[in-house]
């Protein structure tokens, strides 16, 4: 199982940017896959999660309305679509998923919003 995140950026706090994590190593379009989130000194923390069939998301309140998760199941890609970046999304942010009783975890991508 390997999953890749990738599109991290610096960012003014108002812009945007999108998130991708390509998966591979198991059957994609059988399972959840979820963003999370950890900030300097602070736990990791739930962000957004797509279902395996795609028609059910949920986020986390702080995001709603501001983030989108997606995903193509042609490519085994889930992408995080971010808007009106906060500096409270500073954050290396990581994609999930959980086979069975094992979680597995990318390796992140750093997101650092500018006010």
């Amino acid at each position: 199982v390997q999953l890749v995140e990738s599109g991290g950026a610096l960012v003014q706090a108002g812009g945007s940017l999108r998130l991708s994590c390509a998966a591979s190593g198991f059957t994609f379009e059988n399972y959840a896959i979820g963003w999370f989130r950890q900030a300097p000194g602070k736990e990791r923390e739930f962000v957004a999660v797509i279902s395996w069939s795609a028609n059910r998301t949920y986020y986390r309140d702080s995001v709603k309305g501001r983030f989108t998760i997606s995903r193509d199941e042609a490519k085994n890609v889930v992408y995080l679509q971010m808007s009106n970046i906060k500096p409270e999304d500073t954050a290396v942010y990581y994609c999930n998923v959980r086979l069975g009783v094992r979680d597995y975890w990318g390796q992140g991508t750093q997101v650092t919003v500018s006010s």
